[in-house]
C-alpha cells in the first residue's frame, strides 16, 4: 500500500530531501480518482515529479503549513472536493456541524474560504515560493463573482488569495505543463501562456484578440454590468471558440486564458490507470473512516463534461459542455483492481459520471466547433441535430456486470430520462437498466413540474418525465418487479414563485408521492441560477423574474413541497387560505 507522504519523515523515507509540489487541500487525504488533489498528484507523479499531500493544515496555527516543509517548485492550493462555503454552511447560511470529507465527519476542519486562508498562511511562513490555486473553489471564484454568504460581488480569487496562477476546470493537462515550466527555470510570474489558467498583470499592452469585461467596479456598483460579464464568460467557456477574457481592476488586470481541450479517451485511460489504492489515508492507518469515500469507493467514472447545462449546476462552467469518455477496457480493468480489495463484496456502486447516460458523440459539430451560442444541446427543448446513443455506455455495463465475482452494477448518477426517451431502443435499453442496475429505486431529477420553472432551469417539460415514469412502471410490470422512480426536487429556484410551488405540490399528491428530502436552493458561485438570484433577471429573455430571498419565503416553498409533514401544516394552510 503505497500512499503519498503526509509529513517530512514520510518524505525522508521516501528517500528525498523535498518534494516538488506540494499539495494542500481541504479534504482529508483519500487515494481515489474521484478525489481531485489525488488524481493531480498521481498525475504529476507519472510525469516524474514528486509530491505530497498536506491534508487539512490547522487553519488556527500558520507554522502546521510547514507540516511537509518547503517544495522545490510550488504549494499547489485547493479547498478539496467542494467550495468550502458550501461544505460549511446549509442553504440557511446556518454552520454545519459535520463534514463528510473528515475522518469520522468531524466538523471545523476546514476554514470558510478555505484557498484564501491556505495561501495566507503560506505567505506568512515561505514568502516568494510560488502558489498555484485550482480545484472547484478557484475555478468557480476565478473572475469576480456573487458570493452568496457576504452576499455580494467579491473580486476574482487570486487576488483575494494572493496566489500567483489559478488553474481552472480539469486540471490535468496545464498542471504538467506549469510543472514542466518551472522545473525548466521559468519563473511563475512569466507563465502566463498556458490554457486553462488565469494570471495577474498590470500591463496588457502586448495582447491581442481579447475581450474586454466590465471592470470590477462597475461590477459592483450595476448589476446588470455583472449580468453583461457573467454572460461574456457564458459564451467563452469552450476550447474550440473561447476568446481570452480581460477583467480590469483599480491597478490591475485579471486575465482569463481560453480553456484547456478535454482529454482524449486514451488519456482518460491514463489517469485510471494510475496506482491509487482505494483508500483514505486515515482509514487505512485506524484512525478512523470518511464518509465520502464510502459512497463513491467502488464506483467507476466513464465520462467527463456535461452538455445538459442544467442552470444550477457548476459542472459545464467547470467541466465544459464537450463530454469526453473513457473506453470500456479502462472500465474493465477498473473493475478487476477494485475486486482485488479486501473489502469489495462483489458490488459495484455506480457506473457513471456527471449524467451517466452521456457520450463523447453526441454532436459533431460541438466536439469541432464548440456549442452554439443560440441554442441548447438538451435541455427545456433538444437539439434536432443531438446524435442519441447509448451503445458505448450499456456496452461498458455489460462488460462489468459479466466479470466473474461482482454480483451487480448499480447506475446511481443521474440518468437523463429525456435523452433516454428518444433513444429509437428506448425500451431495450430501459429493460436493461430495470432488470440489471437498479435495486429498488431510480433517483431522477425532473426537479419541478412548473413549465415557467422548468425553463428557467433548463429541464425537460414535465410530461416527458411522466412519460418516462409510465414506461418503467410498465417495463417493471412485464418483469414482475417492485421498483419505483424517487424524484429529485428543488425548492426556491430563481423565477419559482408561490403559485409554481402550489403547483407543484398539487402535482406531488396527483402522483402520491410525499418527498422526505428537498434541495433549497443554494446560489453557488458561477451559475447562472446564482446570476438569476443575484440580478434578479433571467439573462436570456433580461424580463424580470421573482427570487424568493428571505428565509421566510424560502420555507414556505419547502414547505408546500413537503405538504405531509405535520410541522408544515399550518403553514400550507395559511399560503393555501389566502390563494
Amino acid at each position: 500500500m503505497e500512499f503519498l507522504p503526509t509529513n517530512k519523515k514520510e518524505i525522508k523515507n521516501k528517500g528525498l530531501k523535498e518534494v516538488d509540489f506540494i499539495i494542500v487541500t481541504g479534504d482529508a487525504y483519500v487515494d481515489h480518482p474521484s478525489f481531485g488533489t489525488s488524481l493531480i498528484a498521481r498525475y504529476l507523479e507519472a510525469f516524474n515529479y514528486t509530491c505530497a499531500i498536506l491534508a487539512q493544515p490547522n487553519f488556527n496555527d500558520a507554522h502546521s503549513i510547514m507540516q511537509c516543509g518547503k517544495p522545490k517548485l510550488a504549494f499547489l492550493v485547493s479547498s478539496g472536493n467542494i467550495d468550502s462555503m458550501v461544505n460549511n454552511y446549509y442553504p440557511s447560511k446556518k454552520k454545519r456541524k459535520h463534514d463528510v470529507y473528515s475522518v469520522n465527519n468531524k466538523g471545523n476542519k476546514r476554514p470558510d474560504y478555505a484557498i484564501n486562508v491556505y495561501c495566507k498562511m503560506i505567505r506568512n511562513v515561505y514568502h516568494d515560493i510560488p502558489i498555484i490555486i485550482g480545484g472547484i473553489e478557484a475555478s468557480l471564484r476565478r473572475l469576480a463573482h456573487y458570493d452568496y454568504w457576504q452576499d455580494k460581488i467579491l473580486p476574482s480569487i487570486l487576488l483575494s488569495s494572493n496566489a500567483d496562477l489559478l488553474v481552472y476546470g480539469m486540471g490535468e493537462k496545464a498542471i504538467i505543463e506549469i510543472a514542466d515550466c518551472l522545473k525548466s527555470g521559468l519563473s511563475i510570474k512569466d507563465i502566463t501562456f498556458i490554457k486553462g489558467t488565469v494570471y495577474q498583470s498590470k500591463d496588457i499592452s502586448n495582447l491581442s484578440d481579447y475581450l474586454l469585461l466590465p471592470s470590477f467596479k462597475n461590477i459592483k456598483k450595476n448589476k446588470n454590468e455583472y449580468l453583461n460579464s457573467f454572460m461574456k464568460q457564458y459564451y467563452n467557456n469552450e476550447n474550440q471558440s473561447a476568446t481570452t477574457l480581460i477583467e480590469p481592476y483599480q491597478d490591475t488586470y485579471i486575465i482569463q486564458n481560453i480553456p484547456q481541450s478535454v482529454l482524449t479517451t486514451i488519456e482518460l485511460d491514463h489517469i485510471y490507470d494510475l496506482p491509487f489504492t482505494y483508500e483514505s489515508y486515515d482509514e487505512y492507518y485506524n484512525k478512523g473512516s470518511i464518509t465520502a469515500l464510502k459512497e463513491i469507493k467502488f464506483s467507476i467514472q466513464v465520462n467527463r463534461g456535461c452538455n445538459g447545462n442544467c442552470r444550477f449546476c457548476a459542472l459545464t462552467f467547470h467541466q465544459g459542455k464537450q463530454v469526453s469518455m473513457r473506453s470500456i477496457e479502462s472500465c474493465v480493468k477498473e473493475a478487476l483492481k477494485m475486486m482485488t480489495l479486501k473489502d469489495f463484496k462483489g458490488y459495484i456502486h455506480d457506473v457513471g459520471g456527471p449524467t451517466a447516460n452521456f457520450n463523447d458523440e453526441m454532436c459533431h459539430k460541438l466536439n469541432e466547433y464548440g456549442s452554439c451560442k443560440d441554442k441548447e444541446c438538451i435541455g427545456y427543448k433538444m437539439c434536432d441535430n443531438l446524435i442519441v446513443s447509448h451503445e458505448k455506455y450499456f456496452n461498458i455495463l455489460r462488460a462489468i456486470r459479466n466479470l466473474d465475482g461482482i454480483k451487480k452494477v448499480f447506475v446511481r448518477s443521474g440518468i437523463r430520462f429525456d435523452y433516454l426517451l428518444k433513444d429509437q431502443h428506448c425500451d431495450e435499453y430501459l429493460e436493461e437498466l430495470i432488470k440489471y442496475h437498479i435495486s429498488g429505486q431510480l433517483r431522477l431529477a425532473p426537479e419541478h413540474c412548473s413549465n415557467h420553472v422548468l425553463k428557467l432551469m433548463n429541464k425537460p417539460n414535465i410530461k416527458i418525465y411522466d412519460q418516462f415514469v409510465r414506461k418503467f412502471n410498465d417495463i417493471n410490470k412485464k418483469l414482475n418487479l417492485k421498483q419505483f422512480v424517487v424524484p429529485y426536487l428543488i425548492s426556491s429556484h430563481p423565477g419559482c414563485t408561490i403559485d409554481d410551488a402550489i403547483i407543484l405540490m398539487q402535482y406531488l399528491k396527483k402522483i402520491n408521492y410525499r418527498p422526505q428530502q428537498v434541495s433549497d436552493f443554494t446560489p453557488t458561485p458561477s451559475t447562472l441560477a446564482t446570476l438569476m438570484y443575484y440580478t434578479e433577471i433571467d439573462p436570456f429573455t433580461n424580463k424580470n423574474i421573482y427570487v424568493a430571498k428571505t428565509l421566510k419565503d424560502k420555507q414556505k416553498q419547502n414547505a408546500l413541497l413537503q405538504y405531509h409533514l405535520l410541522k408544515n401544516k399550518d403553514i400550507v394552510k395559511e399560503i393555501i387560505t389566502k390563494k
